[in-house]
């Protein structure tokens, strides 16, 4: 085997390492979003209130969403890297043989199923956490007297709403991040005639 050889088969496998080390750490910032509702437990004992704890869990949220939206630019991005190294040991009969994502990159920055689900669930568990807060602290207030007014509740809020630009500025540079490395390194090009790209690989149904 040839030093080129070896280097780009010792690439590959640091590829997927690179791949299964973000999944790993997105399994963790469940485990610490989940763990976050014990902050409630705070709540019923009056050590904060009740806008601090949602705001916080929201925090979590975020952060957890931001994780995500980086590991599926570093999953796309290495499978863009793992598909160049493998044309360069694969052949046009291995599109039907072997697989056939190596013969064309993702579209976009699509996020793969197994992040999209746990977007979901960070969405979900943020978004009831505020509904929540919305029936305790909000709701009740609609018919009280604007000199009833505190500030502290709409502390939630001002996150949610700064989290939402932030983590719109995060996909958009994912995404354009990832535009700007397949048109850089687009790998040497493959006959892929014959194949249906679709939805099995971030592609749009032809």
């Amino acid at each position: 085997m040839s030093n080129r050889e070896d280097f780009l088969l010792k690439m590959y496998d640091q590829m997927f390492n690179d791949i299964n080390r973000h999944i790993m750490v997105v399994w963790q910032s469940i485990g610490v979003l989940v763990s976050a509702f014990a902050i409630f437990a705070l709540v019923e004992k009056k050590v904060i209130s009740l806008d601090i704890a949602t705001s916080i869990i929201l925090l979590l949220s975020a952060w957890l969403v931001a994780h995500l939206f980086d590991a599926s630019y570093w999953y796309n991005r290495n499978l863009a890297i793992i598909a160049n190294i493998e044309r360069q040991f694969l052949l046009k009969s291995d599109l039907k043989d072997i697989h056939y994502y190596f013969g064309s990159h993702r579209q976009k920055n699509k996020m793969i199923e197994h992040l999209r689900i746990q977007l979901s669930l960070g969405a979900a568990l943020g978004g009831l956490v505020l509904l929540y807060h919305f029936f305790e602290r909000v709701m009740p207030g609609f018919s009280a007297p604007i000199s009833n007014f505190e500030p502290a509740r709409s502390l939630p809020y001002i996150v949610v709403v700064v989290a939402v630009v932030y983590l719109r500025k995060q996909k958009v540079d994912a995404a354009e991040k990832y535009k700007e490395f397949i048109a850089n390194s687009p790998g040497i090009k493959v006959d892929t005639s014959g194949v249906n790209y679709g939805k099995g690989h971030g592609h749009t149904p032809s």
